[in-house]
């Protein structure tokens, strides 16, 4: 009972709030445009591409304004700084249900970019080690946990909102459910407790136990990097896969099959890192994590495509995206500290962000000019030369007092 009360009335309530509004946040600002964008591009006789061109845009917003948005929260908490993002997220979508000019539809993206660098993962993890201090990696994991089922949610709910009230009405709605859910809860229901050491000094001072590295210098770059070329490797391929399998004779209904186990798998890989988080170094999970999806470009490579190939494939890059996601908040947090940890991690999702944005076009654009062994052997390369920066970053070391 008495741990009932902490969860619903103490810090821990921040985990359970976030835990939703990612949910809400993920399913409405990332994965409607697959679905909307062929109605607003047959209504406007716009391309598909400027349509989808927007969620870029929106992107690479969220990457500049990422670092921003994050050291806000450093300072005042996720309350005021998540609340407004939520608002201009909102206005951003209740924009594109009525915006019938190509000018106004893409400032109305640009809205919802700073929505995305106020409610997503970044902002998320930022609040949460905020409040529960170097100790925040497992409130981590539960709400990227959470946040997995994002794509459950979010499509089914788009495709039916579509059929319901059409495109317009879905985006009305998700601006609707910004307002009216989401910008309450991070306003009034995250709670704005600041972790206190056990000498009592704020978070902002580093604990005197573990010699924290620098925010800058070559383990920064190495881990920036590292990321950077995750979220290039992620966007590209997750956009253009199920397309290069259907060029290889896989059949339609087997091509959805094969992707939707991508999503399980993240959901699974998770679980487990969130039932060992205490006995393993988010550094260590990162190098085997991005060696997992070195070898499954390397046998898709190496074997052809097929269908059991490509399941073998979607099963281990999945797995290995769903214990990434955790990293990207956990590592910084390990090897930086919880001290102006909010502004560390922005700086980091900036060139993810935009290499996440731009990833799309230049992978298509490789299989075009090339071919799809050559961009899965570049995929193995990438991901290898992640795994090289991920060995050579070393792991705090503590001071003996």
């Amino acid at each position: 009972m008495h741990k009932l009360r902490d969860l619903l009335l103490g810090p821990e309530r921040a985990v359970l709030v976030l835990s939703f509004t990612e949910i809400l946040a993920w399913g409405i600002l990332i994965y409607p445009p697959v679905l909307t964008a062929p109605h607003m591009a047959a209504e406007h006789g716009w391309s598909l591409a400027f349509c989808m061109a927007g969620l870029s845009v929106a992107l690479i917003v969220s990457g500049m304004f990422s670092p921003t948005a994050c050291g806000l929260i450093d300072r005042h908490g996720g309350n005021s700084v998540m609340s407004l993002g939520a608002l201009a997220g909102a206005a951003g979508l209740a924009g594109i249900a009525v915006a019938d000019q190509r000018i106004t539809y893409l400032l109305c993206w640009l809205l919802i970019g700073v929505g995305m660098s106020t409610t997503l993962y970044d902002p998320a993890f930022t609040t949460l080690t905020r409040i529960f201090g170097a100790s925040a990696r497992r409130q981590i994991t539960f709400v990227t946990f959470a946040g997995g089922f994002a794509s459950t949610v979010g499509w089914p709910a788009t495709h039916v909102l579509i059929e319901q009230v059409g495109w317009r009405g879905a985006y009305m709605t998700f601006a609707a459910v910004f307002v009216l859910v989401v910008a309450p809860l991070h306003a009034f229901a995250l709670p704005r407790a600041v972790f206190k050491s056990a000498g009592g000094a704020p978070a902002s001072a580093a604990p005197t136990t573990t010699a924290y590295l620098a925010p800058h210098g070559a383990a920064f770059l190495l881990l920036t990097a590292a990321f950077g070329l995750h979220a290039f490797i992620l966007s590209g391929v997750t956009s253009n896969l199920l397309a290069m399998l259907g060029r290889h004779g896989i059949a339609a209904s087997t091509v959805v099959a094969i992707g939707a186990l991508f999503g399980p798998s993240q959901v699974v890989a998770r679980l487990g890192d969130f039932m060992f988080a205490s006995r393993t170094s988010p550094l260590w999970v990162a190098r085997v994590a991005i060696l997992a999806m070195a070898v499954a470009f390397s046998l898709m490579a190496i074997l052809g495509i097929s269908p059991l190939v490509a399941a073998v494939f979607a099963i281990m890059f999945g797995a290995a995206n769903g214990v990434m996601t955790i990293v990207r908040g956990a590592l910084p947090l390990h090897l930086f500290g919880p001290a102006g940890y909010g502004r560390v991690i922005g700086r980091i999702a900036r060139p993810a962000l935009i290499l996440q944005a731009l990833a799309p076009f230049a992978v298509a654009s490789a299989i075009e000019g090339l071919s799809d062994s050559v961009v899965l052997e570049l995929g193995a390369l990438g991901a290898i030369v992640a795994l090289g920066c991920f060995i050579v970053v070393r792991s705090p070391q503590p001071v003996r007092q």
